[in-house]
């Protein structure tokens, strides 16, 4: 066993010199956040990677949790392209949930594993200008104008202002970041919160993204796992209708990403102990890597 460890630290070792000092975002999301031990395991692994010197920044969803308080509440839940229709009744939930509850529990589970982690949401400093998403949907007939879906105050980015999580970051502490954000005239969006942590990637010039999952990574048309995947090669899958689903905004949001800059992006399975750093730090990995 002694042999084993020692061989997964040599292992790790050059990733650690080749990434040291770099920014890394994670999206954390899933099943990640409901089990309790992969809670408290995804806890210490973002206080290990910033005390070997990585600059992690971590943005969190929390779908399930704002569905448990509004179903308590007597308040019912509608999606459209799997987007929560968000009234203002309801964005008063979801940012109580995010900003509230969510986001000091990850704090404080940091914190309590000897990370120094702070608490943002985008409305913090400015940090996520938003404004109201339509969707747009074709009628079935050539005859008709594309019909205009009003999904309530659900947003999406603008623009990012880094220097809020650059001043947290000097000052040694980990930035988690709940994806609401603020209008022009300060009003509250819901924000998607891959969109989210692809755009502050983008600004930040950050190495990685990472995108936690309930899923293995990208699956081949046979179901297989794709162990790593250029943007073409993803553009076909989606055009192909391999990619489908939930899985869609995630690859869109990579795909940006990479196309902006962002080195690499991982889609990892967030139920697995340890994901991120058996992700970052062992020779094969456990997703899927997308490159340009």
């Amino acid at each position: 066993m002694t042999t084993n460890v020692a061989d997964i630290l040599i292992e790790a070792l050059p990733y650690i010199r080749r990434f040291s000092g770099q920014t890394i975002v994670i999206k954390y999301g899933g099943h990640a956040m409901v089990d309790e031990g992969l809670k408290q395991g995804f806890a210490r692994d973002i206080t290990l990677l910033k005390l070997i010197g990585f600059n992690p920044v971590v943005v969190h969803g929390g779908g399930p949790q704002i569905g448990s308080v509004l179903d308590k509440m007597g308040i019912s839940s509608r999606f459209v392209d799997g987007m929560r229709v968000t009234d203002e009744p309801i964005m008063d939930v979801v940012e109580m949930v995010l900003v509230g509850n969510v986001n000091k529990e990850i704090v404080t589970q940091i914190n309590r594993h000897g990370g120094n982690a702070v608490g943002l949401s985008g409305k913090d400093g400015g940090l996520i200008l938003s404004k109201k998403m339509h969707i747009v949907r074709s009628q079935s007939t050539q005859d008709k104008p594309p019909e205009l879906i009003d999904i309530g105050m659900v947003g999406e980015v603008v623009g990012i202002n880094p220097d809020i999580i650059r001043t947290v970051e000097a000052g040694g502490f980990i930035p988690i970041i709940a994806p609401v954000g603020a209008g022009e005239s300060g009003e509250t969006y819901n924000i998607n919160a891959d969109w989210v942590a692809g755009k502050i990637a983008i600004s930040l010039k950050a190495i990685k993204l990472i995108l936690l999952t309930d899923v293995e990574g990208v699956m081949d048309k046979s179901g297989s796992l794709i162990s790593s995947i250029t943007v073409e090669e993803m553009e076909a899958l989606l055009e192909g209708g391999t990619i489908s689903g939930g899985m869609i905004p995630k690859m869109q949001c990579a795909l940006e990403a990479v196309r902006e800059g962002v080195k690499r992006i991982h889609v990892i399975d967030g139920r697995k102990p340890h994901a991120v750093l058996l992700e970052l730090f062992t020779d094969k990995g456990i997703g899927t890597q997308v490159s340009g």
